[in-house]
């Protein structure tokens, strides 16, 4: 392996993967590939996590050839050096910021998107004149082969490597016995400290893009109906197995039976009298998760839903009412298909619970009022999120997507992953037709008019 990475960066430093051509060329070529795959990809996604096509679409592959497109069409803009101003000291200089590419970075993704969370970062990359070391979670086996025959039958291994195995094995061997110029992760938060650690010995930058408890307010004012929909259809996506979806519901008082009926509904309009049948409703990843999902069902009163299944994987769409804010499931990310209700009287009090678990990687407030909205924005800090939606803003991606504090650090989507794996070089050029005696020594007499011009 260590072979292996010092040949990616032996074609880095050829200068190889700069050019604007070269870049567009990969980019075009990855699109290529994906378009043929479709159906391939359609079947891995369905077989590791029971997804529709419709849902494959919407979060994995059709959202990667949208971020592909943009990337495509912007790529030349991007690569242009920026203008900025020069200061009066500096006058007649002029200033300018380069992108330039970071060199052999490494990109680690989780199993719960896991074609699109390790092909996204991927198109920044290559954008930004890289060269990849992917590692794809062994958790979604039938779509890591998938993605091994895009990537294989597309780039050369001296390019863009494609890495199996144990990410707990083979993560650890390569970032300890090769200096990569950046590390992207995208998973845990338990996990994530390891790679930080990883990282900061060889003094590695990273991008970290963890999870968290991301709330969803519903003041009294909210329309309950649409609310409900829009929480329901994030909330039991992929099973519940969403970074960003909601992990739990502050409620008004007032409203809380209306939005707990809505949501009943809803539920049963989605995937009718038993979701296990639904082709709309997907499966747990795995045992380990199954039983760590399951062991929640226990911490409070089931208002529906509640059904498991080992053998199926399943558990079914469940919301749950009187569960204690020390219980393991208001103090852990969920990551599953089940969803607390708690009510409040007054926006203080909901605050304190968000505090609990500060700086979430999404935010969710439903409100008709501006001066709700606001007051929510100005009190809460997160990664991202959405006014009366649930995680639509990572589909987005004129937006920038990360975390802060222990949801992540970093961002990507559009132009920020562009920006993710290049680094800012700045530069000044000063001409020589006009070089003034009062720049240098001796200075004795010069303080005034340094004053004059430095300020």
């Amino acid at each position: 392996m260590q072979e292996q990475l010092q040949a990616l960066r032996n074609y880095f430093d050829t200068g190889a993967t700069r050019s604007y051509a070269f870049r567009l060329q990969q980019l075009q070529k990855l699109k290529q590939a994906i378009e043929a795959h479709e159906q391939a990809i359609y079947d891995a996604l369905y077989a590791d996590l029971k997804k529709s096509k419709e849902e494959c679409w919407v979060t994995e592959n059709g959202i990667v050839l949208t971020e592909l497109r943009h990337a495509i069409n912007e790529l030349k803009a991007w690569m242009e050096p920026q203008r900025v101003r020069t200061n009066l000291l500096n006058l007649p200089s002029s200033s300018r910021i380069v992108s330039e590419p970071l060199g052999v970075v490494l990109i680690i993704a989780p199993w719960n998107y896991p074609f699109q969370l390790l092909i996204n970062p991927l198109i920044g990359a290559i954008a930004a004149g890289n060269c990849v070391v992917l590692k794809p979670s062994e958790h979604a086996p039938a779509t890591e082969k998938v993605m091994q025959q895009i990537i294989e039958s597309v780039f050369d291994k001296n390019y863009i490597c494609y890495v199996q195995g144990d990410g707990a094995k083979v993560v650890p061997e390569m970032m300890q016995s090769f200096a990569f110029d950046h590390v992207f992760y995208t998973g845990s938060t338990a996990v994530g400290r390891i790679i930080y650690q990883l990282a900061a010995d060889k003094l590695v930058p990273v991008t970290l893009e963890l999870g968290g408890k991301s709330p969803v307010v519903v003041e009294a004012d909210a329309d309950i109906a649409v609310t409900a929909r829009r929480i329901a259809v994030a909330k039991f996506s992929n099973a519940g197995q969403m970074c960003v979806t909601a992990d739990y519901v502050l409620v008004h008082t007032s409203k809380k039976q209306a939005l707990i009926e809505a949501l009943k509904k809803t539920i049963h309009h989605f995937f009718g009298d038993d979701p296990s049948q639904s082709s709309n409703y997907g499966k747990i990843i795995n045992t380990r998760q199954f039983q760590r999902i399951q062991q929640y069902l226990q911490q409070g009163r089931v208002l529906v839903g509640g059904q498991t299944n080992a053998d199926n994987l399943y558990i079914a769409p469940t919301l749950m009412d009187e569960v204690s804010l020390d219980a393991s499931v208001m103090q852990e990310e969920i990551f599953g298909p089940v969803l607390p209700i708690i009510s409040f009287e007054t926006k203080e009090e909901a605050l304190q619970i968000i505090a609990r678990n500060k700086n979430p990687l999404a935010f969710y407030v439903f409100t008709a009022s501006k001066e709700n909205e606001q007051w929510w924005m100005d009190r809460v800090s997160f990664g991202g999120g959405c006014v009366n939606n649930v995680a639509w803003h990572l589909t987005n991606h004129h937006l920038p997507f990360g975390g802060r504090g222990f949801s992540g650090t970093g961002a990507y989507h559009g132009k920020a992953s562009f920006d993710t794996f290049s680094h800012k070089k700045s530069v000044m050029k000063t001409p020589t037709w006009f070089d003034p005696a009062i720049k240098y020594p001796p200075l004795n007499g010069k303080l005034k008019l340094f004053k004059m011009v430095i300020r």
